[in-house]
């Protein structure tokens, strides 16, 4: 590491592979980070702003009297930000290829919020066509993951995965959708350094780097986010 470095932040792939950081941190003399509990709240965040600015989806006592669907939602960043938008949304949609491993978060979520209607499936389109927000966050590496063409007009997409799981020319077809790239994050300051290209514009970043810039700012050098079980009480 670096001379003078105080913790370090795992970005992109490098937070993914292996055991989420774990094991880097055991080995490594400063703190990591893999960033995963900004880059959930930056998501959420923006998700938020998105369909509150847009109106179509009614709000009572600040919980949303709507539909999210989480694809990719066993998924370290899928399964907490499915834990928290059970909190301000009435319907939840969890996607994932496997169904045990749905029905076992299915019950952890219910022990956070009861009383929120919880669905599973191992199919986006089967209820893409009813979801006021999708949040997708999956490792599908390019592959279709759901056919925006059954998307409900009106929708916002949230697209936290990289590669993105909807491309510009998806997104295209259909100008009645609003598909946000989440889970990116602008630096403050006007002499931020950049040595390397990571395909941003201006002080952009990845939002797993600037929650190791936010620590090393606030003067938290600690392993804040570590493994595939993202605290969600750190994401709020």
């Amino acid at each position: 590491y670096q001379a003078g470095s105080q913790i370090m932040g795992l970005g992109a792939y490098t937070k993914i592979v292996g055991d989420a950081g774990v094991t880097i941190d055991h080995l490594s003399p400063i703190p990591v980070t893999t960033g995963n509990s900004l880059s959930s709240a930056s998501t959420l965040w923006a998700a938020k702003l998105a369909v509150e600015k847009l109106g179509f989806v009614p709000k009572s006592e600040n919980k949303f009297l709507g539909t999210v669907m989480v694809v990719g939602a066993t998924g370290s960043i899928g399964a907490v930000s499915a834990k928290i938008l059970a909190l301000t949304w009435k319907n939840l949609v969890l996607v994932a290829p496997r169904a045990y491993k749905l029905l076992e978060l299915k019950e952890e979520i219910l022990k956070i919020n009861p009383h929120v209607q919880i669905t599973v499936s191992t199919e986006a389109d089967s209820h893409s066509h009813e979801s006021d927000l999708i949040i997708t966050t999956t490792s599908g590496q390019g592959k279709t993951i759901l056919d925006i063409m059954k998307v409900k007009a009106g929708c916002v997409i949230c697209d936290v995965s990289r590669p993105f799981d909807i491309s510009e020319v998806e997104a295209i077809k259909r100008p009645d959708v609003l598909v946000i790239a989440s889970g990116e994050v602008q630096l403050p300051g006007q002499d931020v350094k950049i040595d390397h290209d990571i395909g941003l514009e201006g002080n952009i970043v990845y939002a797993c780097l600037a929650e190791t810039a936010l620590l090393a700012m606030e003067g938290k050098f600690e392993s804040f986010t570590l493994s595939r079980n993202i605290d969600y009480a750190k994401v709020i």
